[in-house]
């Protein structure tokens, strides 16, 4: 089958599994119930990914493309005060619920269940976005480059606390309340901000 058919197939299921995850959890989806959304069966499926947790993987592979996309075009600015830069990376990551929650959720069995060549797929889309922060906080702050990337590492697994911290069951908060838990309930906007607030408050 050529290139372009065997894509366009990939991205099929790949947006099968992305409308399935919007209504179900992770561990209640499989491969039957993805191809049943498309009418293809799992034998087809198998025929571009080994895994369940492989499709999840191309799935957020997709997701930091797209956040890459939105950096890049933050880079062509010739220069933004903090407060922008701020505001821009949020709205920026407020597009990208679903890579907020497939970090938080489901990273390691993503991995542990793909190939190889998958995984190696991803990690170049985020090393992808590695690049792109690090680039934006030269240029537009008065940093050095290993700096950029002490301030990157530390951005990158701040993302991973959004989504549990702010997506709280009904349930969850129904217990916070009973263990008398002071908990503050934010936005996922808020938090964004306000850990972005902290993390480049020292810089100018």
């Amino acid at each position: 089958m050529e290139k372009r058919l065997v894509d366009e197939r990939k991205e099929e299921v790949i947006n099968a599994c992305e409308k399935l995850y919007e209504k179900l959890d992770f561990k209640d989806i499989n491969i039957k119930l993805i191809g049943d959304l498309i009418s293809v069966g799992r034998t087809s499926i198998y025929n571009y990914f080994g895994t369940k947790e492989e499709i999840f993987l191309a799935l957020l592979e997709r997701e930091y493309l797209k956040w890459n996309e939105d950096l890049s075009t933050l880079l062509l600015n010739e220069k933004l005060l903090k407060e922008d830069f701020i505001d821009k990376i949020t709205d920026s990551l407020l597009k990208r619920k679903t890579l907020l929650k497939l970090i938080s959720m489901n990273m390691f069995e993503m991995e542990a269940n793909s190939r190889i060549e998958s995984i190696t797929n991803y990690k170049l889309a985020f090393k992808e976005s590695i690049s792109l922060i690090e680039q934006c906080l030269c240029k537009f702050f008065d940093v050095k480059d290993i700096e950029a990337e002490e301030i990157t590492f530390t951005i990158l697994p701040f993302l991973v606390g959004i989504y549990p911290y702010t997506s709280l069951t009904d349930k969850m908060k129904e217990a916070t309340h009973k263990a008398n838990l002071e908990y503050k309930f934010y936005t996922d906007k808020e938090l964004i901000k306000m850990g972005l607030e902290k993390i480049l408050g020292g810089i100018r």
